[in-house]
């Protein structure tokens, strides 16, 4: 939950990551950091004690017992390489410093300085003793090896335990030795979960496998493959994983993204096309291989950008508000939880991957998942070791007193027919058993497939809005929208991925050729229940959402539909 403040993250465990089944959530750095508005100054500490831009240790303390109530584990973002690089100033709890000096924890001798001009960064990652010794950005270098600093460190990591913190990441975890986390570590009362940032690079002497005997291991590698994989290397290629020599799965925090690749353009993000960031994570939650990180964030225009609504995360519904993206709520990334408590330990098997960009595989007997990476629709028959009986794609939706909200499926006899829509996934489970009239044929050929054809459906929104032709470029690169004429806009959003699940950078966009009737035709799954909302864009490309509650719709069988609305 990146950058939200304490009392929002307490406010969701209760809301909706318990309820979801996620089962730890990671949070901010919780000590004293310099001030300002951009997220990264949350990276540089100034004192440990517990006050930040996300709120005071009371606040912090009422987080993790709200969190823990509702049966979710904390996990701290938590900074042993350094402390802070400004030369001086004043941290959010009114502690003063200069750089080198933090009055009543350390001074001068306790950090590096490794004498590189014409200043002590970091500039050759060959060299592991000054990866491991100069700064990084100018970050005040921690003497870590020191008996003192070591102290220090593992009195902080002590007092998160004692607030009942159950993990840690370990920021930078590189650019400290692996022997000295494991004394830090040593040091500590109790045994917390663990992951290290250790970024592999190509021939680099350091190596994210030095750190397995300290925990979890944050493995780069996997992130760079599912970019290349979904961008079009071909996601065919990502079957065996613990084959590749990375980190073990057992011992692997994978992520498709995370706060700084989805600035840096080292991974899939939001906005990337094609839906392939759900895709992405689907994937993520139905793999085997490690322990999955999901990334819960805000929209952005510039890498320098803090949290919206000063902290204070917001959602609804199954999306975000206020700038907030909430990933975690996203129908399919919540289905895929649930799918992966339900499977478990599993194998994984019956894989089949027709072509390099279609692929398809089960958990044991507990669920199974196809991805379609291609710009067209996937019909198979699929061999499955789930039991024989009616299932709810989680993707799409749940299973409501035994009725599926979603897209169902009907497996028998060892196999069952689908249609996966392009770009997109079906995953069924045991815990999410339902009928309806949307449920799929059995295996063998014909009949069903829950979504073999599709419906027309044809929205018509009455909205005014300031004159201007319509525009249809979404966003681009960086930035969320790249592009947008002098004039406001009315797109479609929604919790299938057909409507991009509640994604306002993919949002569809609707001709104004009518207007003040903006319309749009969308092809969707035969009778599926799903929510909608439509949004303007402004002038200068910042989003207005209709007002709440979310509108409703379901789909006929077969055939047209039209929904007509007026803006809210």
């Amino acid at each position: 939950m990146f950058e939200w403040t304490w009392d929002s993250v307490a406010a969701e465990c209760t809301d909706f990551l318990g309820p979801a089944g996620y089962g730890f959530v990671q949070v901010s750095p919780p000590q004293e950091h310099v001030t300002g508005p951009q997220w990264w100054t949350d990276y540089q500490p100034v004192s440990y004690i517990l006050t930040s831009k996300r709120g005071n240790e009371e606040q912090f303390q009422n987080m993790i017992n709200a969190c823990h109530a509702a049966g979710v584990k904390v996990i701290a973002d938590t900074l042993f390489n350094h402390m802070a690089g400004s030369d001086s100033g004043t941290g959010t709890a009114g502690s003063t410093f200069t750089h080198y000096v933090y009055p009543g924890i350390y001074e001068n001798q306790d950090f590096h300085h490794c004498g590189l001009e014409p200043g002590d960064d970091i500039v050759n990652y060959d060299n592991r003793v000054e990866v491991q010794t100069c700064e990084l950005d100018n970050l005040a270098d921690l003497a870590t090896e020191t008996d003192y600093v070591e102290g220090v460190l593992a009195a902080y990591g002590n007092h998160l335990l004692s607030l009942g913190v159950d993990g840690m990441r370990l920021d930078s975890a590189k650019h400290i030795a692996a022997s000295n986390i494991s004394n830090i570590l040593g040091r500590l009362t109790a045994k917390p979960y663990v992951t290290q940032e250790v970024i592999w690079g190509a021939g680099e002497p350091i190596q994210p496998s030095e750190y397995v005997g300290n925990g979890d291991v944050m493995e780069f590698r996997y992130t760079s493959a599912l970019l290349n994989a979904f961008s079009g290397g071909g996601i065919a290629s990502l079957q065996n994983l613990d084959d590749l020599g990375w980190v073990p799965g057992s011992q692997a925090n994978v992520f498709v993204a995370n706060h700084d690749t989805e600035r840096g353009g080292d991974s899939l993000n939001i906005n990337s096309p094609s839906n392939t960031y759900i895709t992405a994570t689907i994937f993520s939650l139905a793999h085997p291989f490690g322990t999955p990180t999901v990334l819960s964030s805000y929209s952005f225009a510039t890498f320098d950008d803090g949290a919206p609504n000063g902290g204070a995360g917001t959602c609804a519904g199954t999306g975000g508000a206020g700038g907030w993206l909430c990933q975690h709520r996203f129908v399919a990334i919540s289905g895929m939880t649930g799918f992966r408590n339900e499977v478990g330990a599993a194998p994984m098997v019956d894989w089949v991957a027709p072509t390099a960009q279609q692929i398809a595989f089960g958990r044991g007997s507990a669920g199974f998942v196809a991805i379609n990476n291609a710009d067209g629709a996937w019909s198979a028959t699929f061999a499955t070791a789930l039991p024989s009986g009616a299932y709810c794609d989680v993707i799409s939706g749940a299973s409501a007193a035994g009725v599926c909200t979603g897209t169902g499926f009907t497996v028998a006899g060892g196999s069952f027919a689908a249609t996966v829509p392009a770009r997109s996934a079906i995953a069924i489970h045991t815990g999410q058993m339902g009928t309806g009239s949307s449920s799929g044929g059995s295996g063998g050929g014909g009949g069903g497939g829950g979504g073999s054809s599709t419906v027309a459906v044809t929205f018509d929104e009455t909205a005014t809005t300031t004159f201007g032709e319509a525009s249809t470029l979404r966003a681009e690169a960086s930035s969320i929208y790249a592009h947008f004429p002098a004039a406001q806009n009315i797109f479609l959003v929604g919790s299938i991925p057909q409507l991009a699940t509640w994604d306002p950078a993919a949002a569809i966009p609707l001709s104004a050729a009518t207007y003040p009737v903006w319309a749009v035709t969308v092809d969707l799954p035969p009778n599926t229940s799903f929510q909608y909302k439509f949004i303007r864009i402004e002038t200068d490309g910042s989003v207005v959402w209709e007002s709440d509650p979310n509108r409703s719709a379901t789909t006929s069988a077969s055939g047209t539909q039209t929904i007509t609305t007026t803006w809210r």
